[in-house]
């Protein structure tokens, strides 16, 4: 068969799972520090003959003469991954290009070389407040150089997704693939996030004193996030070494044996280049999935242990029997992010750190509410970051200045200064910020639903396993929307999500 000729929905998709294998484990390879230059145009160019106006135009033609809902949305997917191959195979050279850039990057504090990544890393565990300004600077210093390069790879995917989509607005465009009102989503949480700030103040308060220390600035800067995180100065209780034991012992008592599952891949290495930042990589679900994490001592390191394997056991434990497109491709990342939620959830809870910890009743309720602390920053963060890519893409070719709106925007919302020339480093694409909305919205309108029907130990009862194994078996084909349906709520109905927010500390349970 020619390169330029044109495969059938089926063929088509048998090809694709061959691509997209090969390209998630050379983003695995590269992201955990195996490899430090990405080779993905490589990749995109030996299977270039996915990408072609004619294969496009084919798909498009078969989804509209489908007339089985679950065949034409099949189709879509299909469609719409065609046409982000199209996209991709012009811009991957570019991509490659300021990836590799940023990995071969170098900065040297305290007469010690190190790449971009590991000053990332290093950020999370520096003890001294002072440390971490000094070496916050020269990192944001050194990752604004790329901005330029950010900036033109932007532009380039912006006119090609406009071209090949037929949908010149991006916010209009991530909607319809969606199927919600982006804005709608962004009030509703904004709104949601202004009614918990009279909670969240005290709070944020009491953490920054308790995290930071007396010598803190009162609005400290980004570059303390990722130590609040982590959760750092609790690192003598929640240590590195015990962070995979307590997880999996955590995910048996739930329902999950993630050591007898051969599909779950665990990468727990440390590596130099390796991204700190922990991730599932699902390769070929169900059969090849990646759960990859980088510990450095602290609570976070238990928290984002479980929400990857939140992640890895929807991939891994999607039926087999269903067709690829089912198995791995969504229209968005929001259903997925449930199952990490709330699963990572678990770590919010004062008996889970007073069963596993030794804690006394009293000190494992501090700590669930540190966990409670972070996770509201973090909420309130992607709000302010949502409304700022709302915006940002609303007047993407004004000449707007965005990043004094994304510093105004985040500090405002966090207590946490905010560089305005971070604006493009924390870009993700297709409007990821609504999906994790989406999902902080929904995890707790099922963790709503568990507490009902299964008890306050929800996190350590076997019906839920079950409860989530039956979802888990649907892969990718529900929407996020159509859980919360399953559940009784509303697609934005936030009321658990505001009683957890706006609740006394006592009153958590």
């Amino acid at each position: 068969m020619s390169v330029t000729a044109v495969r059938s929905p089926a063929e088509y998709e048998s090809e694709l799972r061959r691509y997209r294998f090969e390209r998630a484990e050379e983003g695995r390879a590269v992201r955990v520090g195996e490899k430090e230059v990405s080779e993905q145009a490589a990749i995109v160019a030996r299977y270039a003959h996915l990408y072609s106006t004619e294969q496009l135009e084919a798909l498009r033609r078969a989804e509209e003469e489908a007339d089985d809902p679950d065949e034409r949305e099949r189709l879509y997917r299909l469609r719409k991954t065609c046409e982000g191959g199209i996209v991709a195979a012009e811009v991957t050279e570019q991509e490659d290009e300021l990836e590799n850039a940023i990995l071969a990057a170098r900065i040297t504090f305290r007469g010690e070389e190190m790449p971009l990544r590991t000053a990332q890393a290093q950020m999370a565990v520096l003890p001294e407040y002072a440390d971490r300004e000094e070496l916050g600077d020269l990192y944001a210093d050194a990752n604004a150089t790329f901005n330029d390069g950010r900036r033109a790879l932007l532009e380039t995917i912006e006119r090609l997704e406009a071209e090949v989509s037929g949908i010149a607005d991006p916010v209009e465009r991530n909607e319809e693939i969606k199927t919600i009102s982006l804005r709608e989503l962004s009030e509703v949480l904004a709104d949601a996030s202004a009614r918990s700030t009279d909670a969240y103040q005290p709070l944020r308060d009491r953490w920054f004193d308790k995290l930071l220390g007396d010598g803190r600035d009162d609005v400290p800067s980004m570059y303390h996030v990722a130590y609040l995180r982590r959760l750092s100065p609790l690192e003598a209780t929640y240590t590195k070494e015990r962070a995979t034991e307590i997880c999996l012992q955590t995910l048996r008592a739930v329902g999950f044996d993630l050591e007898s599952q051969p599909n779950i891949k665990l990468d727990l290495e440390d590596r130099p280049q390796k991204s700190p930042r922990a991730s599932v990589i699902p390769s070929d679900p169900p059969e090849v999935v990646h759960l990859i994490t980088r510990a450095q001592g602290g609570l976070h390191d238990y928290e984002a242990f479980l929400h990857e394997a939140g992640h890895a056991l929807h991939y891994g434990g999607c039926d087999p029997e269903l067709p690829y497109t089912f198995r791995a491709v969504s229209r968005d990342h929001a259903l997925t992010e449930i199952y990490s939620y709330i699963i990572a959830s678990i770590t919010k809870e004062p008996a889970w750190h007073e069963l596993y910890f030794d804690l006394s009743p009293e000190q494992a309720a501090a700590n669930a509410e540190a966990a409670h602390f972070v996770e509201t920053l973090l909420f309130r963060r992607y709000v302010a970051k949502l409304g700022y890519e709302l915006e940002f893409w609303s007047s993407f070719w004004d000449g707007a200045a965005p990043a004094e709106r994304y510093e105004r925007l985040l500090t405002e919302a966090t207590g946490v200064r905010y560089r305005g020339d971070y604006y493009l480093s924390d870009m993700d694409a297709g409007f990821y910020a609504a999906d994790y909305l989406r999902a902080w919205i929904r995890s707790a309108q099922l963790r709503d639903y568990l507490r009902r029907e299964i008890g306050g130990h929800w996190w350590q009862d076997t019906r839920t396993g079950e409860f989530l194994r039956s979802l888990f078996a649907e892969g990718t084909k529900p929407t996020s929307e159509a859980i919360a349906a399953r559940l009784g709520y509303g697609p934005t109905d936030v009321t658990p999500l505001l009683a957890e927010y706006t609740a006394q500390p006592g009153d958590r349970r």
